[in-house]
């Protein structure tokens, strides 16, 4: 067992952190967080417009922050955007404050379920794949370094039954605890 007070989603854009997030919060009856959401409520400005006014390195900077913030919280179940294992120090806060679950999908998978999604910045690109490749390349072994638990959201029904997947793994896994002191 792996005791740690929170629970942290992470994996690639279309994978279901959020959805299959609010279901494993319901669940566990602990508050749900979806780290995009939280940043447009802080900034008043949608991702996308964060993007094209600062860039991507402007908008990973404000995920930093709010990441920190809100993984020092005690209880949560909180989804975490695609890009926020690039930082190290965002890795770091993660396994520290939390047992982290990646949610997992395919290429194939992502660009079904991304389809009709215009919203997301970074794939807003002429092939779509060739983003998604790209990114799951940069990305998968900093999701894999950071993960306690990996889970292939493909598969596993809706984001219903795949919570409840989830939920057997954590059973055998994970117990909620304190957060670990750091100096």
């Amino acid at each position: 067992m792996n005791p740690a007070p929170n629970l942290f989603l992470i994996g690639p854009m279309g994978a279901g952190k959020s959805t299959v997030g609010r279901h494993l919060a319901e669940l566990l009856r602990m508050p749900f967080l979806d780290l995009d959401h939280e940043i447009e409520a802080h900034t008043g400005a949608a991702i996308s417009l964060i993007f094209e006014l600062e860039q991507e390195a402007g908008f990973r900077r404000r995920e930093s922050a709010l990441l920190a913030e809100l993984t020092a919280r005690q209880g949560i179940v909180l989804a975490t955007g695609g890009g926020a294992v690039l930082d190290a120090d965002n890795r770091r806060l993660l396994r520290e404050r939390g047992y982290v679950i990646w949610l997992d999908a395919s290429v194939d998978a992502q660009l079904a379920r991304l389809a009709r999604d215009r919203n997301r910045p970074l794939l807003q690109a002429p092939d779509r794949r060739e983003r998604l490749e790209h990114l799951a390349a940069q990305r998968n072994g900093l999701y894999s370094e950071t993960a306690d638990l990996h889970l292939d959201s493909v598969g596993v029904g809706n984001s219903m039954h795949a919570a409840h997947d989830l939920l057997d793994l954590l059973e055998a896994r994970w117990q909620r605890g304190r957060a670990e002191t750091t100096a």
